[in-house]
């Protein structure tokens, strides 16, 4: 086996926890929310909060990530995210109250955006194309885990040790995360301080929305996390209150559309090899209309088997494992020097959507199938429109520049 082989490994996996940061500091802190409530003596809906606010400080933190991953090179930055995400969460696991709990948790997504921002940017640095996309793949495939064994993680921690134990191991796993950064990562970006701060984030939008591949690329990953996020937030209630499922077996069901990811990513890791990435966006949007099309029957209908509904649920889940890295590659390639900023505006505009898709979804959800799948229904119809409109949007052969890669 060649030397590098273990170094390269750690390399990507190191990526792989960083991406999923994010969703381990949500999944594993759901299962102590009620018990949180009790002992800080606030309301559920005040409780739940630390899921929202936590989201809000991802999408503030992004853009300067980016920001400061270009001009001070990526390494710095994200011991400066992840020093903050385990310092917060410290505080987060210490707090006696919910403001202050809160507070720690806004703080702790700031620190968290720099490991999503910069987890992308550096496999821009080292990579293009084909093997940007297959690397993307088994970041995608590590991080999948996450959400399938977090919350359970989650629950045995809070019924073995107490509510406070999710947010410890959080904090803990933040400083861990800053070592393997230490061991596994290297620099692979040349910082670049030549303009005022404000001026080269002016010129690096004006670089990225230039680029009418990077619009098309940021156009197929913005919409489908309002779809997702749309049903997540609604899942237990459709399954529970609509459907009557237990609880116990809405966990396995949820944990169905987290192994839906796992098979997409590793379905996109054998495809990427075989066709370009606008094939295999057409492949992801060709799938994602089949599931988006029964939705919306289904919601003109306003009644399905539970099996159907949650098939087509399904469907889209693995879909976006195939769809998004290839759309991710196609808006970054073109832009290795902003890389971090490029980054980041798509993982803001995702933040938002997302959030947008899960704070409509619960506003009109009344207690019906179609008001539960209504918008992953419509996102996905309007990704197959977008798809249909690239001629337009980005006419010509897509590129794949090599240069500014930092291989070793």
């Amino acid at each position: 086996m060649n030397a590098a082989t273990p170094i390269r490994k750690r390399f990507i996996a190191t990526l792989g926890l960083l991406t999923g940061a994010a969703a381990l500091t949500v999944d594993l802190s759901l299962p102590a929310i009620p018990d949180m409530v009790e002992a800080l003596s606030t309301t559920l809906s005040d409780g739940q909060k630390i899921v929202g606010i936590f989201m809000v400080g991802m999408a503030c933190g992004q853009i300067p990530a980016g920001l400061l991953g270009d001009r001070l090179g990526r390494l710095p930055t994200l011991y400066m995210g992840m020093s903050i995400f385990a310092l917060a969460g410290t505080v987060a696991a210490a707090s006696t109250n919910i403001d202050a709990m809160l507070a720690a948790r806004y703080v702790q997504g700031i620190g968290a955006a720099s490991a999503i921002v910069l987890a992308r940017a550096i496999v821009r640095d080292v990579s293009s194309g084909k093997e940007m996309a297959r690397l993307m793949s088994l970041m995608t495939m590590i991080f999948t885990a996450v959400p399938v064994l977090a919350p359970s993680i989650g629950a045995l921690l809070v019924a073995q040790l107490e509510w406070r134990a999710p947010f410890i191991v959080i904090a803990v796993l933040g400083f861990l995360v800053i070592l393997l950064v230490r061991t596994s990562l290297h620099e692979t970006h040349v910082p670049d301080v030549n303009e005022h701060p404000v001026r080269q984030l002016i010129s690096s939008f004006r670089e990225f929305f230039s680029h009418r591949q990077s619009i098309f690329g940021l156009l197929m990953i913005v919409l489908p996390p309002a779809g997702f996020l749309s049903v997540i937030a609604v899942s237990a209630a459709l399954a529970v209150e609509i459907y009557g499922f237990t609880l116990k077996q809405y966990g396995l069901l949820f944990a169905c559309a987290g192994i839906s990811i796992l098979v997409g990513a590793g379905l996109n890791r054998w495809l990427v090899t075989r066709f370009d990435q606008l094939q295999l966006i057409g492949i992801g949007v060709g799938l994602i209309f089949l599931a988006s099309s029964q939705l919306a029957i289904i919601a003109w209908l306003n009644a399905a088997p539970f099996w159907w509904v949650w098939m087509c649920v399904c469907q889209f889940m693995l879909t976006v494992a195939i769809l998004m890295p290839n759309a991710a590659v196609i808006a970054l390639d073109p832009l290795p020097r902003i890389a971090g900023v490029a980054s980041s505006i798509m993982g803001t505009l995702q933040n938002i959507s997302g959030a947008t898709g899960a704070l409509v979804a619960a506003a009109i959800y009344d207690g019906s199938v179609r008001n539960a799948i209504l918008i992953m229904a419509i996102a996905g119809l309007l990704v197959t429109a977008l798809f249909l409109l690239r001629p337009l949007i980005a006419p010509g052969d897509l590129v794949h520049p090599q240069e500014e890669l930092a291989r070793d």
